[in-house]
């Protein structure tokens, strides 16, 4: 594909040529191609191409259904390129499956810690943000999860942007049933708190419960969001952009 130059931007197809827009990289234009579909579908020395199609597809269907269960959250903390960054990692869990034959391989078969560490807002990321520690921990014999955070002072440990007078910590946790589609989740906040004080915040714990656990994978997330006080009024600050949220802790389950 090349980018379209000049004064004029073209949407539309002309002499073989397609002409669009997209979000993240203006207009763009390429030449109408590719392999007939159905000798994709039949022709042996395409098995390869059906194998990647077929893995690809695995790793997009449970990257969508990661962001569903966590969509509480990530619908005011994502960026644009969320949903094919997770596919990609997705893609990495899938390729660690050591069980099944290329073309067959899965995410329930392969290393669901791997994504232990993905930023849902790549903008904002939670280590460049939130500078307290933290102890996040996963039970998956009780159902619990929980996020423990002890006193600390938010003028100095949080990268607030500007414009943002009052912050809260947030936190959500999955557990989610790749082969049958299906997902518990739960999430707890804080209050919201003035990113201007000097005094120590008490300790707080965020803890949330799962519900069913029962083999499959876990994972919790944890973050802070940004807000900013006009006459007595909570808002949020630039529709989330600066929200942080990560998955701080993954159990690939049995």
């Amino acid at each position: 594909m090349a980018r379209q130059e000049g004064l004029i931007k073209l949407t539309g197809q002309m002499g073989g040529v397609s002409f669009y827009k997209t979000a993240q990289d203006g207009f763009l234009a390429r030449t109408k191609g590719g392999i007939d579909g159905e000798r994709i579908k039949t022709d042996a020395a395409f098995e390869r191409t059906r194998e990647n199609g077929a893995e690809f597809g695995r790793a997009g269907i449970a990257g969508k259904l990661l962001r569903t269960a966590f969509r509480a959250l990530t619908i005011n903390t994502s960026d644009s390129r969320m949903a094919s960054r997770l596919t990609a990692e997705m893609m990495k869990v899938l390729k660690a499956d050591a069980t099944n034959v290329r073309g067959e391989r899965n995410v329930i078969d392969g290393e669901a810690e791997l994504l232990r560490g993905f930023e849902f807002n790549e903008n904002a990321k939670l280590n460049r943000t939130f500078f307290a520690p933290y102890i996040a921990t996963l039970d998956r014999a009780t159902g619990a999860a929980t996020v423990t955070i002890p006193a600390f002072i938010p003028a100095n440990m949080i990268a607030a942007p500007q414009g943002a007078t009052h912050m809260r910590l947030v936190a959500a946790c999955a557990s989610i049933d790749f082969q049958n589609e299906d997902y518990g989740t739960d999430s707890a906040t804080s209050a919201e708190q003035s990113l201007s004080s000097v005094a120590p915040l008490p300790a707080l714990s965020l803890e949330m419960s799962f519900g069913e656990t029962d083999g499959r994978p876990l994972f919790l997330a944890f973050g802070v969001e940004f807000y900013q006080v006009v006459n007595g009024v909570m808002y949020t600050l630039k529709n989330g952009a600066y929200n942080a949220l990560t998955l701080v802790a993954v159990d690939g389950g049995v």
